[in-house]
């Protein structure tokens, strides 16, 4: 097995590192969209530095700095909410007020500059998170059939709305119309799709944006500047950054903001919410903490089990919200079931996000790998083990994955969502425990269960689905496809995401009602004839 020195070899030289995966230069972010113009930047900057190290002739482990970004404060903030706010003007802006064919070609518009620079952000997207090529990959082109299939739902949405209804003698139309400005936060595990997911509904449904980038993989969105700034109307997407804590509260104490979006923390967003003087104003779409658990039955087809569980609690390094974070596995098996997991996990790569093959990629920055670092040793001064060759061994940001077993009440791995490479393990011989470990849980996302009885898991699903909102049979949790719902209880998430779910989340049903008269059908019939309203029509978008 790998030691913590071979570990560190795995870092490159600059030599070592393919021509094509190569950055040319230092990239610095001198401009800032606000209100429809790139501002050029000239304040404070922030280095963004990469959780790929280099070493040097001697061995030494340098890391790589990529560039840099704007630092702004409460002045940029200010400035962006303005323009969002105008651009906005009290519903009645060009962008809330543009119908939806209009807005469709602007999406489109910005789509095709998106694919052009697909290898420039796939790149950084490798760079700045250390994701492998095929995931980083993946999740560009993922992101551009969501936001292609965001456009088929609404299109399709406006058309099932273009007919007028007639009920107890009132003629009405029903049609969603937008929220306000939404201030938007992406999280940095999926900086593109996470972000897009709650962005793209957002704008197309006619929003106005106050977008903050992730503190990791926030270089990548420098390609897109551009296409926001042309694809879309002044003021429509405005960029802030600098430090979250200043300028996200400053933001939401303005109460100009009428929809939250964050993928994050639970706690950070409860306490932001807090801050709107007027919350009943205050929209919030929330993707937030989980503990996912896998419950392995007795009868679980154990090849099956460990191959699910094993992709279900490392992909991406296990920072993934839909991440297995606590295997529940019967006792009778659960030897076995450790055995061949541990067996399948020393198979897996570990190097840089080019190396093909490669499985497990640095982390993010050095905190990460010293958060792991203090998880292990907890549970292990409690009574747990570290039962994989190797497991836990860190050089700055590579953490070699750990299985940690037995996992207990009262260790950190127990409850904390770790969010990286470390796999809790615990035994269970009623399947009580189990069920108790969900139920008593802060989090309820998903859960998997693997078993073989219809009975058992028939029996499983019913109080489960009470208690999660997705309950996955015999496979590891996730979030796709994004036709279906995604979304939590408890702590896990406010509002649903998906396709379909994530327009409505970010809108609300608007209707115009007329008596069923002689003079009313006249005149509705010559709105929408003259085309002299943009909510009244009977239009249909091919």
């Amino acid at each position: 097995m790998l030691q913590s020195t071979e570990l560190k070899a795995l870092f490159p030289q600059a030599g070592d590192i393919p021509a094509e995966f190569r950055l040319p230069g230092e990239i610095h972010q001198d401009s800032v969209l606000v209100n429809g113009q790139l501002l050029a930047w000239t304040g404070e900057r922030q280095s963004v530095i990469s959780p790929i190290h280099l070493r040097d002739g001697e061995g030494r482990l340098q890391p790589v700095k990529l560039g840099s970004i704007p630092v702004g404060g409460i002045a940029e903030a200010d400035a962006a909410l303005a323009a969002a706010v105008g651009a906005y003007d009290n519903g009645r802006g060009a962008w809330p007020t543009m119908r939806v064919a209009d807005r469709i070609a602007c999406m489109l518009d910005f789509i095709r500059q998106m694919v052009a620079r697909r290898g420039e952000i796939v790149r950084l997207i490798m760079w700045e998170i250390a994701k492998s090529l095929p995931d980083a990959e993946k999740e560009f082109d993922r992101t551009v059939d969501y936001m292609r299939a965001t456009v088929d739902a609404v299109r399709n949405l406006d058309n099932e709305n273009s007919r007028f209804q007639i009920v107890e003698g009132t003629i009405g139309q029903i049609r969603r119309t937008p929220l306000g400005v939404v201030l938007c936060m992406g999280p940095y595990n999926y900086p593109l799709n996470e972000t897009f997911a709650t962005l793209i509904p957002a704008l197309i449904m006619g929003n106005t944006l106050v977008f903050k980038p992730p503190r990791f993989g926030v270089l990548l969105f420098e390609p897109l500047m551009e296409a926001f700034r042309s694809a879309f109307p002044p003021g429509v997407v405005n960029f802030v950054y600098g430090k979250g804590a200043e300028i996200v509260p400053h933001l939401l104490e303005s109460g100009k903001v009428n929809a939250l979006t964050l993928i994050g923390s639970s706690k950070v967003a409860d306490h932001l919410k807090k801050l709107h003087p007027k919350t009943n104003r205050l929209r919030a779409i929330l993707g937030l903490d989980a503990k996912n658990a896998a419950i392995v039955l007795a009868d679980a087809d154990l090849e099956l089990a460990v191959k699910e569980c094993l992709a279900g609690a490392l992909s991406f390094n296990g920072q993934r919200c839909t991440a297995l974070k606590m295997l529940i596995v019967h006792r009778s098996i659960v030897d076995r079931f450790l055995e061949r997991f541990t067996e399948e996990l020393a198979k897996l790569k570990i190097g840089m996000p080019w190396d093909k093959g490669v499985s497990i990629t640095p982390l993010p920055d050095r905190a990460k790998t010293d958060y792991m670092k203090a998880c292990v040793e907890d549970a292990v001064a409690k009574g747990a083990k570290v039962i994989n060759a190797g497991g836990g061994d860190e050089v700055e940001t590579l953490f070699r994955p750990a299985v940690v077993y037995p996992v207990a009440e009262g260790m950190k791995l127990y409850r904390e969502e770790q969010f990286g490479p470390i796999v809790p393990v615990m035994p269970f011989d009623d399947i009580e425990t189990a069920l108790d470990y969900v139920i008593t849980s802060e989090h309820g996302q998903q859960v998997s269960i693997f078993s073989s009885s219809a009975d058992d898991i028939g029996t499983l699903v019913d109080p489960l689905v009470n208690q999660v909102c997705r309950v996955n049979i015999n496979c590891q949790c996730q979030r796709g496809p994004d036709v279906f719902p995604f979304t939590g209880r408890k702590d896990s998430a406010e509002g649903t995401l998906s396709v379909t779910d994530a327009l409505r989340s970010f809108s609300i049903r608007s209707m115009i009602a007329a008596k069923q008269t002689e003079p009313s059908k006249k005149l509705l019939d010559e709105i929408t004839r003259s085309h002299k309203s943009k909510f009244i029509h009977t239009d249909f978008i091919f």
